[in-house]
């Protein structure tokens, strides 16, 4: 079992576009319409959306490989990059998505400790992240790995308004 990390760049802006829509379909086309899913990605990922993310100073991609096959990414934000407003001494993990079949591998975990590093280098004193208030298995993770639940946001799918959980972890 190989795992490697690899930081994106513009000229991953193709793979990252494909990979951003087949995981957030795989992970939420179940729970949601299919015109909502469908608008959501055609906003969220069409390339122009991908290349302006990827081209944002403080943010960063990360594609995690599996045996030297791209199964997931990350996408962290600090400054002004955060979706909500944050102090300058936080980091948000706004994405950690793994392709179905190379999910129960670890990787998840993997890009978690490599958001977390990345915080650690960068000095800062919190790490947060929203996830779906319906995403069991995601909150249970967060928990045991330290965060607490500080609040709540809204998350637009489509015509839909969704809750996501505001989940913090302090650094220090």
């Amino acid at each position: 079992m190989n795992i490697t990390l690899k930081r994106c760049t513009m000229e991953d802006s193709h793979k990252l576009q494909k990979i951003g829509r087949e995981t957030f379909m795989e992970t939420y086309e179940e729970q949601n319409s299919p015109e909502n899913i469908k608008n959501y990605l055609e906003e969220a990922f069409n390339l122009r959306q991908v290349e302006k993310e990827l081209s944002t100073y403080f943010s960063q991609f990360f594609f995690v490989s599996f045996n030297d096959e791209v199964a997931g990414y990350l996408k962290v934000n600090t400054g002004e990059a955060q979706t909500e407003e944050m102090d300058d001494d936080s980091l948000e993990i706004e994405r950690i998505y793994i392709i179905k079949k190379f999910q129960k591998q670890g990787l998840g975990k993997y890009l978690f400790n490599k958001a977390m590093d990345t915080a650690m280098e960068q000095n800062k004193k919190k790490v947060w992240l929203g996830v779906w208030e319906k995403n069991e298995n995601a909150i249970a993770f967060y928990k045991k790995m330290g965060f607490v639940q500080t609040g709540t946001h809204s998350f637009i799918i489509g015509d839909e308004e969704q809750t996501d959980l505001i989940m913090v972890k302090s650094l220090q």
